[in-house]
């Protein structure tokens, strides 16, 4: 279906906006590309982690099993560190995963048998996923770059809204179910593609590029910060227990909902810490496997133990005494506040996790569609460039004057900008760049007499 009428002449407010969306498409689209494809590739993370790791993941399934403390001790040698974590999973067929920390900071996973003790293999923590996770969050490169997360996302939230300003019809023809011309060669049909791979997917990139926002460095601890501080957040440490602490280097719970990352409790002294003991009351306690035991380097501490959970309602961590196997909390979804179940549920649906299958699917169409807005943005760009277009230029579309032109344009940015501080940032640094190509393209014009 098509809207058809005659085409309407294009404003300054509309190409002070489409100035604005190709200066946000060439800063974000190399970022955002990397983002979808690493997010792609996570959305199928089980898939990819069994077909890398199946021969040091698949044991032999039996009747009986080693002493869990024996799991320790086996993957401590084989890793030549000391055990942190044990994900114990789902099936008998199924090795238990140890991570071991090394005395030069350096992660292992040991894979262990959990019948025989006997190790089945050793891999860097994490192996490739935790890799293309490193990627998708930017953190492999460091914190600079994982602050550059946020911008992009910012930025994103831009893109997409003068997006839907330009896509908007105001009386010209605007394709909506497919492209007017079915000629690849002609601007027409890239111009439509583009506008359609926005239209219905555009909505999914936003989701994506909101809900990944408490990961960010900065923005994120803000906003984990004021929603536990408003009681928003993760429940009270219960009477009989200690209060939460924060979480020393490494000793943060693996597995654990996000609000409750970094939260740990003291427990009583340990003369004799005990794996088995721990897995014990899990076991009592019903937490269904695959779960996650933290084991703290620390005596002190109590251990936590956490379900593996795919719907962000299904979360429950423990946290059990390592000396006497006394459960001093168990903390479940319900206790949650409206901010921090908002969070989880959040990034349980920006894995493609909360609504199954049909959940990935949608999750993975938008990551499709942020390349197909890439490419069909750049074909447009290169159809559209100003003859003897220089290098040094980007032939972005021309600024047109007046002050209510600017105004349109800031309507839309600056709101953005005080939600996300670091994008109002970086668009400063834009504006000032852009007032500097002007005046440059001014001084270079020849003068008229």
């Amino acid at each position: 279906m098509v809207t058809r009428s005659s085409p309407a002449p294009l404003s300054g407010a509309y190409r002070a906006v489409w100035r604005w969306h190709f200066y946000a498409g060439v800063l974000v689209m190399p970022f955002l590309m990397l983002l979808a494809l690493t997010g792609a590739l996570y959305l199928f993370k089980d898939e990819i982690d069994q077909a890398v790791y199946r021969p040091l993941i698949q044991v032999a399934d039996g009747p009986g099993q080693a002493p869990p403390d024996a799991w320790l001790a086996a993957a401590a040698g084989a890793g030549e560190g000391l055990a942190a974590n044990v994900l114990v999973p789902l099936r008998g067929d199924q090795a238990v995963r140890v991570r071991v920390d090394r005395p030069d900071g350096s992660q292992k996973t040991v894979f262990v048998d959990p019948h025989t003790a006997r190790v089945t293999g050793v891999t860097a923590y994490g192996g490739v996923m935790e890799t293309i996770k490193g990627l998708h969050s930017l953190s492999l490169f460091g914190r600079a770059m994982n602050i550059l997360v946020e911008i992009v996302a910012g930025w994103t939230i831009i893109l997409f809204a003068t997006g839907i300003y330009l896509w908007w019809p105001r009386g010209r023809a605007v394709a909506v179910l497919k492209p007017t011309t079915v000629d690849v060669q002609r601007l027409p049909f890239w111009r439509d593609l583009h506008a359609l791979t926005g239209f219905y997917v555009g909505g999914v990139v936003l989701f994506l590029a909101v809900t990944g926002m408490p990961w960010s460095a900065v923005w994120g601890d803000r906003f984990m910060t004021v929603v536990r501080e408003t009681g928003l957040g993760r429940p009270p440490a219960p009477a009989a227990a200690n209060p939460w602490s924060h979480a020393k280097h490494n000793e943060a719970p693996v597995g654990v909902s996000w609000t409750l990352q970094n939260a740990v409790l003291q427990g009583h002294a340990a003369d004799d810490p005990s794996l088995a003991r721990v897995m014990a009351t899990a076991e009592a306690q019903k937490l269904a496997r695959p779960y996650v035991v933290n084991i703290p380097s620390t005596s002190d501490l109590a251990w936590t133990v956490a379900r593996q959970t795919r719907k962000a309602e299904d979360a429950r961590s423990l946290y059990v005494d390592g000396q006497t196997g006394a459960v001093l909390a168990d903390v479940r979804w319900s206790q949650f506040g409206l901010g921090a179940k908002a969070f989880e549920w959040g990034i349980a649906v920006h894995q493609g996790m909360q609504y199954g299958q049909v959940n990935r699917i949608i999750m993975l169409a938008g990551c499709i569609g942020v390349w197909v807005l890439a490419i069909s943005g750049l074909v447009m760009w290169w159809k559209r460039r100003p003859p003897g277009l220089k290098p040094a230029r980007l032939g972005a579309p021309t600024a047109p004057p007046g002050a209510r032109v600017r105004t349109a344009v800031l309507g839309i940015v600056i709101p953005l900008s005080i939600l996300y501080p670091l994008t109002g940032l970086s668009l400063l640094a834009a504006l000032l760049l852009d007032w500097i190509v002007r005046r440059l393209a001014a001084a270079a014009r020849p003068a008229t007499f």
